[in-house]
């Protein structure tokens, strides 16, 4: 099993984020992680535009795919800022973190959204603790 399959697997147990929103690991690496939400009905608000708790969703679980593995101990949110940047055009949205800074207690994360034209859709710095 390649070690985007372990991932993967393990990521199963987040359900919220894995089947009721339908999040997507696309791609991992050390300490950095790519995912990605296609967009429907469920993730649209009263103004027919995605939900910013739809992105905020696939920001924050694409940073526990990059903070944590199946073999790793845990690693959860403490604090997160998102900022949105503007309105998603197309079906997809697609979310990249990346590791700033690891310390022994605490690490800090950047997390850029786009649309699936390449927009800046949400920035998100988030502050994890491993536990």
């Amino acid at each position: 099993m390649t070690e985007l399959e372990k991932v993967r697997e393990f990521f199963k147990g987040d359900v919220y984020a894995t089947l009721s929103t339908g999040a997507v690991i696309e791609e991992i690496g050390e300490k950095w992680a790519k995912c990605s939400l296609t967009l429907d009905s469920r993730h649209k608000n009263a103004a027919n535009q995605v939900m910013g708790g739809a992105i905020f969703t696939l920001a924050d679980f694409t940073f526990a795919v990059a903070a944590n593995r199946p073999d790793s101990p845990i690693t959860v949110t403490v604090s997160t800022n998102i900022s949105f940047m503007g309105t998603v055009k197309g079906n997809k949205i697609v979310s990249e973190t990346r590791l700033l800074k690891d310390g022994k207690r605490n690490c800090f994360y950047e997390v850029l959204v786009k649309d699936e034209m390449g927009n800046l859709v949400a920035v998100s710095s988030v502050v994890g603790a491993h536990i």
